[in-house]
């Protein structure tokens, strides 16, 4: 074996922190795009957030970017910085205290107390003022504060209200409560049934039938007996019987072979149906926590003097500079600061790439939104039933990037226009064939809607079928199969024909 030393040449492609820096970038969604630029505000004393005041007066963007640079600037950034002339440095004002407050706008000077507000300041905020709803564990902890349990129970009771799921079920064992309260499985059990019977009827319980039938047993209505057809009470109705033994018929709409099961008939078994509709599968559905976000779209479309206008939302987005009060530090060559101006420096460089990063982030959304406006103008005059088939392809072509931008783009972004606030994904989608072989093709979202509009239309005792969904649309001129009909019902949550029927 022999040692050797070669040389090879060869060629890699590697991507540049500042490559990688604007990728992140592009793909950010709004919310994210504000908590970043924010973080470099305060990581990088170079950026300052330019005021609305300050727009009209600011610089060029080519005056800007220069900066000066040492004899240890590294080679990236030659080209983009450039080193100040001796005279133009000696021309630059002072650094005086004065200019210090002038820059940062000060309302206060050292040493001064902020006396108290006035006015609206001395009010609370709106946000304190504010209702809390009140939550599921705290109403069902009331309760068990009012109980007559022993402090042990009430313990173990706080332990399980602790498990209790968004929906107000039990899920986790017995056995482990019982180890994690130091009690047995046994007092578990004792005060579990006591938990079942606060409010809202049916909370802890262990799964969807325990629920129902906890739920039951607050019911007294005069139902036919399941098995002499006696009037009574719910306990052994055909109620409880179909709760206990057939909900997974019942979620299928088997209506005939759960009176079959049962020794009854089908309108026996339709009543008691209606009876169990009326229950509540998710007791602390009252209690459920309704928040509304807000979408804010990233652009805006709307059709000025017969064109369609597109305009980016900077609504809220910080307007990045660099401060001029550092860049003139920067450029002092007195001695001794080596260390400072290599960090000034370096903060400079970053600073450049996050502005630079951010004005081509918005360039390229304006040019994929206007290439989708582009081909998707009929849907924008007329609505989803015009939307044409569209891939990211056509969109990188015709703009001529890749199509990995153009799905970066396009993630977490959103649009307002004519019909409404729409993700950009939503303008891509497949193509389906016309049964009159034409070159255009319909969009599968225009067939998700037709299919939508003709459920919608069905008789309710009597519904469409997926074969006869994918026949009515093979007339209408749609070349679709039964599977991709079935695809497109389950995509859209729209139940099967046999759990969609109703009895009359």
């Amino acid at each position: 074996m022999t040692l050797r030393l070669d040389l090879r040449l060869s060629q890699k492609l590697i991507m540049t922190p500042q490559l990688q820096q604007a990728i992140k970038l592009l793909q950010l969604s709004r919310l994210d795009l504000q908590q970043t630029l924010t973080q470099h505000l305060m990581e990088n004393p170079l950026l300052e957030e330019m005021q609305a005041d300050a727009e009209e007066t600011e610089p060029s963007p080519e005056s800007e970017w220069e900066a000066p640079k040492s004899e240890s600037t590294t080679p990236e950034a030659s080209g983009e910085a450039e080193e100040p002339k001796e005279s133009e440095v000696g021309k630059e004002e002072d650094l005086s205290p004065t200019t210090w407050e002038d820059y940062f706008d000060s309302e206060r000077r050292a040493g001064e107390r902020e006396l108290p507000g006035s006015g609206q300041d001395e009010f609370p905020s709106y946000d304190q003022t504010m209702t809390k709803a009140t939550t599921l564990s705290e109403h069902l902890l009331w309760q068990l504060g009012l109980s007559s349990l022993t402090e042990t129970e009430k313990a173990v009771g706080r332990n399980i209200i602790g498990n209790l799921d968004d929906d107000g079920y039990l899920r986790a064992p017995l056995p482990d409560l019982a180890a994690d309260a130091g009690v047995s499985v046994a007092q578990i059990e004792s005060v579990l049934q006591g938990l079942q019977s606060f409010d809202p009827a049916g909370v802890a319980a262990r799964d969807l039938r325990e629920c129902l039938l906890i739920q039951l047993g607050y019911l007294d209505r005069n139902l036919p007996s399941a098995r002499n057809g006696r009037a009574g009470g719910l306990r052994g109705s055909l109620v409880e019987l179909i709760v206990s033994n057939h909900l997974g018929d019942l979620e299928k709409r088997q209506y005939e072979k759960v009176a079959k099961a049962l020794g009854s008939n089908v309108s026996d078994v339709v009543k008691a149906v209606k009876v169990i509709e009326g229950l509540e599968p998710k007791p602390a559905r009252p209690f459920f926590a309704s928040e509304n976000y807000a979408i804010v779209p990233d652009v805006f479309v709307r059709k000025h003097e017969g064109e369609w206008v597109v305009s980016l939302n900077d609504e809220g987005i910080p307007r990045l500079r660099i401060s001029s009060y550092y860049k003139q530090l920067a450029g002092k060559t007195d001695e001794g600061s080596g260390l400072t101006k290599t960090y000034l420096e370096e903060k400079f460089r970053g600073a450049q790439w996050i502005i630079r990063s951010i004005e081509q982030r918005n360039r390229t959304i304006l040019k994929v939104v206007k290439s989708i406006v582009k081909f998707q103008e009929a849907f924008f005059e007329q609505g989803v039933q015009q939307l044409r088939p569209l891939v990211l392809k056509q969109v990188a072509e015709d703009i001529g990037m890749h199509e990995s931008t153009i799905s970066r783009v396009t993630s977490n972004k959103y649009m307002y226009c004519p019909q409404g606030m729409l993700e950009l994904k939503f303008f891509f989608n497949t193509g389906i064939q016309r049964s009159d072989h034409n070159e255009e093709m319909l969009s599968s979202v225009t067939v998700r809607e037709m299919i939508r509009k003709m459920v919608a239309e069905e008789d309710a005792c009597h519904p469409l079928k997926d074969q006869e969904i994918a026949a009515r649309l093979q007339k209408s001129g749609v070349m679709i199969a039964r599977r991709t009909v079935a695809k497109y019902r389950a995509e859209e949550n729209i139940p099967s024909a046999s759990q969609r029927k109703r009895y009359v």
